[in-house]
């Protein structure tokens, strides 16, 4: 398949094949029509002999620097070679990838004064094996991502480092190898390049395409816990649910009738319990409220990676010093995102500890079925519980804090790329949890008596064809991998989520 960008209709779903599966990229000709109308408008500013931030005016604190004619070029390559600043282990290929598109994707909209050529050596290098080597930390997220998109721009000119393939070299080499010759960045296309919020959205945007994929697997991992710790489904009743007017929970408590649909086990638990705990009752209305905030994270990411966000913007013969890099929407949004899949983690690990209580679940203590001489899984639930607390270390919110810049002239910024980088370590370690979920709720639909409903039952009898019955102490650590590769593998499209 082929994605077309036209700056206009990027979406998710479309950018996490672009950058992770690797899908063909062409641009939309009316596109390329608005770049060059875009040119034009600032080759006749050039000739009016105006002061044009970036292009021939120094930067941030240095913008009142005039430049001359004969170094306009020269301006370009040394703010991409002092902005390449980054420091720490290098972001995965995929959310390089990811901010390339999004940058192609915003330049793309015509107002950003750059040529044609710099918008087909982008969709060369995503089409290509060579992918720039770009350290981790380095943006405040405002006057656009700096130092990531900085190192992008080093290696497409031929310098730093890169990837082709697996393999990291010089950035010159891995260009030869591909047939690419360096790209030589023209007046204004540096501080167009880097000067915009594509680290936040690219790295935002394939871990909000993950999350979607785990919220599918949590659920049904509740379903499990909920056969085990024999519930009672009264309390997804669907018009119950429908009068709150929250979207998010009814299409949780459907999707999880759906999972236990038919299960005998829970026949007399409807008949006789009125009310389970919250980490039961409240599935749909928690998992419910952080599928809503995904998806209103995913309105504001793709009215973002359709955005100029670039700056200065060139329109019609007038240009505009704006403050459009600045990365507050989508840097609020990637917080908010981390503190609602903390808060699944931690519904997650109080139904993994009812699991081992035998007091609350009726089954065998740390569901061994000779205790004692056993621990069973006692330890896994402390792993959730110490993975929960790590997250909530992690989701106080970046954009709380803004530290200035550039003498003060960039006095305010979002800290945007930072919420987006540690929302991947959040949803790691919550990948973690839910295969715990697997684990240890697979173990205790083994004690029941009376079956459980055909979809349980199917998922677990796969399950116990790469983990079997934990029947006497075994370490379980290897057992939560092999959880966790069971549920990436899975396809859980049943699982509807609109």
């Amino acid at each position: 398949m082929t994605v077309i960008l036209d700056g206009n209709s990027l979406d998710i779903d479309s950018l996490y094949r672009v950058a992770v599966n690797h899908e063909e990229v062409n641009i939309d000709k009316s596109a390329l029509e608005r770049t060059k109308a875009s040119r034009k408008s600032l080759e006749k500013l050039f000739e009016s002999g105006i002061n044009i931030y970036g292009v021939n005016t120094g930067f941030g604190n240095l913008l009142n620097t005039r430049i001359s004619p004969e170094n306009r070029i020269d301006l370009q390559l040394n703010l991409i070679r002092s902005h390449s600043s980054g420091v720490g282990e290098p972001l995965p290929k995929e959310y390089v990838r990811a901010m390339i598109v999004v940058r192609l994707n915003s330049l793309l909209k015509g107002f950003s004064g750059i040529t044609t050529s710099l918008l087909e050596f982008m969709r060369q290098i995503l089409n290509s094996p060579v992918c720039p080597h770009v350290p981790r930390y380095g943006s405040v997220g405002a006057s656009g991502d700096l130092a990531p998109l900085a190192h992008v721009a080093l290696s497409l000119m031929g310098e730093g480092k890169a990837y082709f393939g697996d393999e990291e070299m010089e950035s010159a080499e891995a260009l030869r190898r591909s047939g690419l010759k360096p790209y030589s960045f023209r007046e204004k296309e540096g501080v167009s390049f880097i000067n915009g919020t594509a680290a936040i959205c690219g790295i935002l945007s394939v871990n909000l395409s993950r999350s979607y994929s785990l919220m599918r697997e949590a659920i049904l991992t509740a379903g499990v816990s909920f056969e085990a710790l024999r519930g009672t489904t009264r309390a997804f009743t669907p018009w119950a649910l429908a009068a709150r007017n929250q979207p998010g929970q009814s299409l949780v408590a459907r999707e999880l009738l759906n999972i236990l649909n038919g299960s005998p086990n829970l026949k007399e638990p409807f008949k006789t319990k009125i009310q389970d705990a919250y980490s039961l009752r409240c599935i749909p209305q928690v998992y419910g409220a952080v599928l809503d905030t995904m998806n209103y994270t995913r309105t504001v990411l793709e009215r973002e990676i359709n955005s100029v966000t670039d700056n200065p913007l060139i329109h019609e013969g007038d240009y505009v010093s704006a403050g459009n890099f600045h990365g507050e929407p989508v840097a609020l949004v990637s917080d908010f995102m981390a503190i609602a899949l903390t808060d699944l983690g931690n519904m997650i690990e109080r139904r993994i500890a009812r699991l081992t209580d035998s007091s609350l679940s009726g089954l065998p203590p740390f569901l061994s079925p000779s205790s004692g001489l056993n621990s069973g899984y006692m330890i896994p639930q402390y792993v959730a519980a110490a993975l929960c607390n790590r997250n909530k270390t992690l989701c106080f919110p970046s954009t709380a804090d803004s530290i200035p810049t550039s003498a003060n002239q960039e006095d305010h910024v979002s800290m945007g790329t930072n919420a987006a980088i540690k929302l991947s370590e959040i949803l790691d370690n919550l990948e973690e949890i839910v295969a715990i979920e697997m684990l240890l709720s697979s173990q205790g639909v083994h004690f029941l008596k009376d079956g459980v409903s055909r979809t349980v039952g199917e998922i677990v009898g796969e399950f116990r064809k790469i983990v079997p019955v934990m029947d006497r102490d075994r370490p379980p650590s290897p057992d939560i991998e092999k959880a966790k590769d069971f549920l990436n593998r899975l396809d859980l499209g049943s699982i509807r989520l609109e």
